[in-house]
């Protein structure tokens, strides 16, 4: 049987952070990059996430999450069994990170100011915008040697490393927060009261027997609906079985 995790978020926030999570996880696969349209999807997540950027203010939102975190782990310090080693090197990390996220230039704002990047990023927002006849720039720069396209995009998102490594830490002890326990959804529905520190929902459930979970609700309260991936004879998607599952409230 396999498995996937789902995660729904109960704050914008956190919908922030996944969102930025997964882009950063599609500019990573430039690094394997070969072909000209890997390089464009390459663009496509870089604009986007440059759009996320430039409309929140993500940087003030994880200086408090870190924070919060930095009292966390001195409080652990008091613990007796406590790993030491491994605390005072997480302690370390992000002390380092807020003191840099403290010191560094609005997120984004070296990309914003490159000139190639913004003589082609507009087309990008318009559908089958990047041909050659739209931005021949573009694919002048798709022709050069490889080593030539790596140096840039290293460039690129040595300018973001910051906020990635940031998002990277925060979801890590924001999903160690919560563990999975086994739940039953009674009829395909499960419904839980989230606690004030809640604010993401996991859940860890089969994809090999046709459903799958939907999430709504807010900070408060919430529901896990289990749909059917293909609807029935009777044309309704719900699923009408009790489901094992895990459930973890991070």
């Amino acid at each position: 049987m396999t498995h996937a995790v789902y995660e729904f978020p109960l704050n914008e926030k956190v919908r922030t952070y996944l969102r930025l999570e997964q882009l950063f996880k599609q500019l990573k696969q430039v690094k394997a990059a070969t072909e000209d349209y890997q390089f464009v999807n390459f663009f496509e997540a870089l604009f986007t996430l440059l759009d996320l950027l430039e409309r929140l203010d993500i940087r003030n939102d994880i200086l408090k999450d870190i924070e919060a975190q930095e009292k966390i782990l001195v409080h652990w310090s008091q613990h007796p069994k406590i790993d030491t080693d491994a605390l005072q090197a997480a302690l370390q990390r992000i002390l380092k990170l807020r003191d840099k996220l403290k010191n560094s230039k609005k997120i984004g704002s070296v990309l914003k100011e490159d000139k190639f990047l913004s003589s082609i990023r507009q087309r990008f927002s318009i559908p089958g915008g990047t041909c050659s006849f739209d931005l021949p720039n573009l694919h002048y720069w798709l022709k050069q040697p490889i080593e030539l396209i790596r140096q840039d995009v290293d460039s690129w998102f040595e300018e973001l490393i910051l906020i990635n490594d940031a998002i990277e830490i925060t979801l890590s002890f924001l999903r160690e927060r919560g563990r999975f326990v086994d739940t039953q959804a009674k009829n395909g529905f499960y419904q839980g009261i989230a606690d004030d520190k809640n604010e993401l929902i996991r859940v860890y459930s089969s994809t090999d027997q046709g459903y799958y979970p939907m999430l709504s609700g807010n900070k408060y309260r919430y529901a896990i609906r289990f749909m059917l991936f293909i609807p029935n004879e009777n044309g309704s998607a719900s699923v009408d079985d009790d489901i094992q599952f895990k459930l973890a409230s991070c």
